[in-house]
């Protein structure tokens, strides 16, 4: 039902990357949270082409709510490599993409932080597609739970009927899973917007 409120999610190309962080936490009084994974899912053809998942040391110290989330302890992350070691390689996966996050508005600043706190550049991209914005139309008809950020991924998945990624994780969150989560579900409701166009 309500097919037509996905048409924003046919027009996506054919080519694309997904990207999802897990952090130290929320943004606070002393400004955004830490890297502690970065996780991107390359999308060639509509398919799923290669699925990589960075570890980065954080600087700050990883909430407790964070590490209920990722399960992710500051003892491990000590062990991460730091961000300015990995972000040549990360840089390559988004140069030139049209990037898609679930939740940009959070994903994408933090990234863009970390960035500028190391003196790099960010590659060229083609755009920043924010997946749970555009499904809000679709999932309010829909009477699915809804913030005022959006569905959440987890949402989406038992709303479309996509394998949940994460139950093989026992739910822990994590970048590399979460982005082809995305990406699956994304896929999913292209898919479903081109059925009403046939």
């Amino acid at each position: 039902m309500y097919k037509e409120l996905l048409w924003i999610f046919t027009r996506l190309p054919d080519d694309y990357s997904v990207l999802d962080t897990e952090t130290t936490g929320l943004p606070d009084e002393n400004g955004l949270p830490d890297i502690v994974t970065i996780g991107i899912t390359v999308i060639r053809g509509r398919d799923m082409e290669e699925s990589v998942e960075f570890k980065i040391r954080p600087q700050k110290r990883i909430s407790e709510e964070a590490q209920a989330i990722h399960g992710i302890t500051n003892e491990q992350a000590a062990e991460f490599e730091s961000f300015d070691s990995r972000w040549h390689q990360i840089a390559e996966y988004l140069k030139d993409e049209l990037v898609v996050i679930h939740n940009a508005s959070f994903d994408w600043p933090i990234l863009l932080d970390h960035v500028a706190r190391y003196g790099f550049t960010m590659p060229p991209v083609q755009g920043v597609f924010c997946s749970q914005k555009s499904a809000i139309p679709w999932a309010q008809a829909m009477n699915l739970p809804c913030s005022h950020r959006g569905p959440s991924l987890d949402t989406l998945t038992k709303a479309l009927g996509v394998e949940n990624l994460r139950a093989r994780s026992d739910g822990f969150h994590g970048a590399g899973v979460d982005s082809q989560q995305t990406a699956s579900v994304i896929e999913r409701m292209r898919r479903y917007g081109i059925e009403l166009e046939d």
